[in-house]
C-alpha cells in the first residue's frame, strides 16, 4: 500500500515495544538477517491475481507458470490473498489491503485447496512463493474489531482510528502483546498450512523493530530460510529480520534523469546514501514499477515511455547488490494502468518484453557476476552526465553494463584495458571486441556485456 499525502496526526508512528522484562532494544547490536541462498541470484515477479485473467482465479493463473518458468520467472510475489472488508469499502471490489481474515482466502480467488495446489505446483517447478502480509492495519469489519477491540489504536472518540486517507482500514496497536501474539500465529499459518517461502510485508516501515525480531525469529524456526520483502526504506528494517527493502529515493531519482531533470551521476549519490546508512547485506529491490506505482502513477508507461524504459530496467536488474522486481504485465508490455479496486484484466497477447526480461533474468541466474554480493566498479566510457556504467565481479566472472540515460547519441570510449577483450554482448547474443576506439550509442542504448 503507497503511503498518502495527506497528513498524518496520529501519535504512534514512531514508539518502541518491549516485551515484559526485556532489555531496551539497541538496533546497532542486532545483526542483519542472513539472506537464503536461493535468492543471492534470484528475482521477484508480482502477481496481481484479480486482475491477471479474465477469472482472476488461482487456477486461472496457473495456466502462466510455464510461460514465467520459461521466461526465468523465480519467486512470485502474490499481492494479499485474504477476504476484503467490506465496511467503508472502495470501488465493488474494495482495496487487496483490506483484510477481513488473516487466515482465509479471498473467494473470488478460490479455495484453500486451490491455493494449496498452486504453491505445489510452483514448487514442483523449481519457483518460490511470497505472500503479500498487511500488518500495520485490518479491513473495516475485521473480526477483531469485535472481539478484541483492545487491539486497535483509538482516535480522539474512542473509535478504531485510520491512517491517511486508508478509511477502509483500522489500525492496530502494537503495544498490545496479545495482538502481536495473535499476528505472528496467522503468519506461521500460511506458512505451516502452505508451504510458503516468505512475506512481501506491506507498511512495515510503522511497525516496531521488536515485533519484527519476535515474529522474523518465531517463522525460522517453523521454516529456515524464509525470505522477507519489507515495503519501506527505513535502515532499521535491515537489522530486525529483514533481507530487503524497498529502495524509494533510487526509483525517484531514476525518474527524474528519465525526465531529463537529473544527469545520470546523480544515481551515484542514492548508491552512497544506501552504503553509508544501511548494513552492507541490505539488499534494495529495484523496480521500474509495482502495482502501487502502476494505478497511481501509471510509471511504467508515463515515467519512463517507449525507449526510455529499457536502460532504466536493465539498470534495475543489474545494479549493485540488487534483487529485481517485474510486476504483472511487464513482460507483454501492458502500458495502461491497472485498476486498485475494480475488475481490470490486464491484457496479454504476444509477451512482447519476454526475450527482452529472459535475457536478463537467464544472466542473472547464470553468473555469480550479478549475485547480491557481487563486487561493483564505476567505470567511465564518456560524458557522466549521460552515461552510467559499470563493472559487476565475482569468482573471476565479469559482466560490464554501459547505460545512455538521455535522449541524445552519446560518444563511448572504453579505456580500462582490463575491460579489453572479446566480451559477449548478451543482447546481440556475439562477441565484440573492446578497445581504446570509440563509438556511439544510440539515445537510451544500453549494452551487456558478460567475460565468460
Amino acid at each position: 500500500m503507497k503511503k498518502s499525502f495527506l497528513v498524518f496526526l496520529l501519535p504512534f508512528i514512531i514508539f518502541s515495544c518491549k516485551e515484559k522484562d526485556a532489555k531496551p532494544l539497541i538496533i546497532s547490536e542486532v545483526k542483519p538477517a542472513v539472506h537464503p541462498e536461493w535468492m543471492l541470484q534470484g528475482n521477484i515477479y508480482e502477481v496481481n491475481v484479480r486482475q491477471y485473467t479474465p477469472e482472476g482465479t488461482f487456477n486461472a493463473f496457473a495456466k502462466h507458470l510455464d510461460r514465467l518458468k520459461e521466461m526465468g520467472v523465480q519467486t512470485l510475489w502474490f499481492m494479499p490473498l485474504n477476504p476484503i472488508s467490506k465496511k467503508d469499502r472502495k470501488g465493488v471490489l474494495g482495496s487487496y489491503y483490506a483484510v477481513s481474515d488473516y487466515t482465509a482466502i479471498n473467494p473470488e480467488y478460490g479455495t484453500i485447496d486451490d491455493w494449496k495446489q498452486l504453491v505445489k505446483t510452483i514448487h514442483d517447478k523449481g519457483m518460490k512463493v511470497l505472500i503479500d502480509w498487511v500488518p500495520n492495519h485490518t479491513g473495516a469489519d475485521h473480526k477483531w474489531l469485535k472481539t478484541h477491540p483492545d487491539f486497535y489504536i483509538k482516535d480522539s472518540t474512542g473509535k478504531a482510528a485510520t491512517m491517511f486517507d486508508w478509511t477502509d482500514t483500522r489500525v492496530l496497536d502494537f503495544k498490545n502483546e496479545e495482538m502481536q501474539d495473535s499476528m505472528i500465529a496467522a503468519m506461521k499459518y500460511w506458512v505451516t498450512e502452505t508451504g510458503i517461502d516468505g512475506y512481501r510485508v506491506d507498511v512495515a516501515w510503522n511497525i516496531p523493530a521488536q515485533f519484527w525480531l519476535r515474529s522474523i525469529a518465531q517463522l525460522k524456526q517453523v521454516k529456515p530460510n524464509m525470505f522477507f520483502l519489507a515495503e519501506g526504506d527505513k535502515p532499521y528494517l535491515m537489522t530486525s529480520g529483514f533481507d530487503a527493502f524497498y529502495p524509494w529515493e533510487m526509483f525517484h531519482k531514476m525518474v527524474d534523469i528519465a525526465a531529463g531533470r537529473r544527469p545520470a551521476f546523480a544515481l551515484d549519490s542514492v548508491k552512497n546514501m544506501y552504503d553509508t546508512l544501511y548494513p552492507k547485506e541490505a539488499i534494495p529491490l529495484y523496480f521500474t514499477s509495482n502495482h502501487d506505482e502502476n494505478s497511481w502513477n501509471k510509471s511504467d508507461y508515463k515515467t519512463f515511455p517507449g525507449p526510455v524504459h529499457a536502460p532504466f530496467a536493465v539498470f534495475t536488474q543489474t545494479m549493485a547488490g540488487t534483487i529485481p522486481l517485474i510486476y504483472s504485465g511487464q513482460e507483454e508490455p501492458f502500458l495502461d494502468s491497472v485498476s486498485f479496486f475494480y475488475k481490470d484484466t490486464i491484457m496479454f497477447k504476444n509477451y512482447g518484453r519476454a526475450k527482452f526480461y529472459k535475457t536478463l533474468l537467464d544472466l542473472r541466474k547464470n553468473t555469480p557476476a550479478l549475485a547480491v554480493d557481487a563486487s561493483f566498479k564505476k567505470i567511465n566510457v564518456g560524458d557522466p552526465k549521460a552515461l552510467y556504467a559499470f563493472l559487476r565481479e565475482k569468482d573471476g566472472k565479469k559482466v560490464f553494463v554501459i547505460l545512455n540515460l538521455s535522449n541524445a547519441e552519446q560518444a563511448i570510449k572504453v579505456t580500462d584495458k582490463y575491460l579489453h577483450g572479446s566480451p559477449y554482448n548478451v543482447f546481440m547474443g556475439t562477441n565484440e571486441s573492446l578497445s581504446d576506439k570509440e563509438w556511439k550509442i544510440e539515445p537510451w542504448g544500453y549494452v551487456v556485456y558478460e567475460y565468460k
